[in-house]
């Protein structure tokens, strides 16, 4: 009977390290690679057209879904997300465009009053802006009692411990949607501008402090609703692709400009969009008035933070917002501030 391969090999290499015992081992080595490597061979020319086909699948699957996946990426866990995206596109009603170039801060097309506050060059935001005599009116005896304790300045004690359920550290970000059973009751600061809260106390007093030092800071667009924040987001997309994006690139962008809906730290009244009474546009500008440098060097003193810092955008996926102060209690702030980390690092560091 005719011998196969691997018996003619076993006979070949057996007979070698017979012959010379120096080469017994390095035989049995080079037989088990010639081997091995010969059935794998064998393996993959026996089922060629199965891989084949597992192989077309998986291509075909990857095309067809690619554009599905990378939408819902940008919020992790929403099984929402793919309903909002197919109503942003039947209510777009315009086809993809081809991509071209276009102006990286192009003009919105004013709808109503609501899109005044998304445009970058605009003069006023179209929407209540507060000062700290607005909130206050004429009640001097609130002031005089409640606004004129000072900022932190002392040392953390030694044994202090952050802990993640800490409602002033939730973690809110496109990877980190907003917790289903997140819970927070919301304080009114004047009229319709509402907050969680157990923050005004702390605002007012920040907010007396820069008056003091003759400042006066401006609060507007603090808590939103989900769906104001889903309308913002919406008609930043169409604008984009008004311009030549491709819905994906249109995303992309927005997503840079405006939070997702779900993933705002407005929805939770954590967040305030922070100004002045004679600088209200909401551009990076803001960080060169006086009122911008006040808040950047003392707001921590009263437990608020810039969330989105210049030079930490590719940890926070959103760009440089100098008037974009959230909360997150004197303790934390105090650390965040004296050690340059925005509250992603800080996560990733205490808790």
């Amino acid at each position: 009977m005719k011998k196969t391969f691997r018996e003619k090999m076993i006979v070949k290499f057996t007979q070698l390290a017979k012959k010379n015992e120096l080469l017994r081992y390095p035989c049995l080595t080079a037989l088990s690679v010639i081997l091995g490597g010969y059935h794998i061979c064998r393996h993959f020319v026996t089922n060629t057209k199965r891989y084949a086909s597992v192989a077309f699948v998986i291509i075909f699957f990857m095309n067809s879904c690619s554009f599905s996946f990378a939408v819902f990426a940008e919020r992790t866990g929403f099984i929402k997300a793919q309903e909002t995206y197919s109503a942003i596109v039947e209510d777009i009603d315009i086809s993809l465009a081809v991509e071209t170039e276009i102006d990286p801060e192009p003009r919105i097309e004013i709808e109503d009053e609501t899109d005044l506050e998304y445009n970058p060059k605009s003069g006023a935001t179209g929407v209540d802006v507060y000062t700290l005599d607005d909130i206050l009116g004429s009640d001097e005896s609130y002031q005089s009692e409640n606004t004129q304790e000072e900022g932190i300045s002392e040392e953390l004690a030694e044994d202090y411990v952050f802990v993640s359920t800490d409602w002033r550290l939730v973690l809110i970000n496109k990877q980190h949607p907003i917790p289903e059973d997140y819970e927070f009751k919301l304080g009114k600061i004047k009229d319709g501008l509402l907050c969680d809260e157990r923050i005004i106390d702390d605002l007012l007093l920040m907010m007396q402090a820069a008056k003091n030092d003759g400042l006066n800071i401006a609060i507007q667009s603090p808590y939103r609703t989900s769906d104001r924040q889903e309308s913002n987001f919406n008609k930043r997309i169409k604008l984009y692709m008004g311009q030549g994006m491709s819905y994906m690139d249109a995303y992309k962008k927005a997503s840079q400009v405006i939070t997702v809906p779900g993933c705002s730290e407005h929805e939770i009244g954590l967040a305030l969009d922070i100004t002045s009474d004679t600088f209200q546009p909401l551009i990076q500008e803001f960080a060169d008035t006086e009122e911008g440098k006040w808040l950047a060097e003392h707001s921590y003193e009263y437990g608020f933070i810039l969330r989105y810092p210049s030079g930490k955008e590719y940890i926070t996926s959103i760009e440089y917002e100098p008037w974009h102060f959230r909360y997150v209690g004197r303790e934390a702030a105090k650390v965040m501030y004296e050690e340059g980390i925005c509250l992603e690092e800080f996560w990733d560091k205490y808790l």
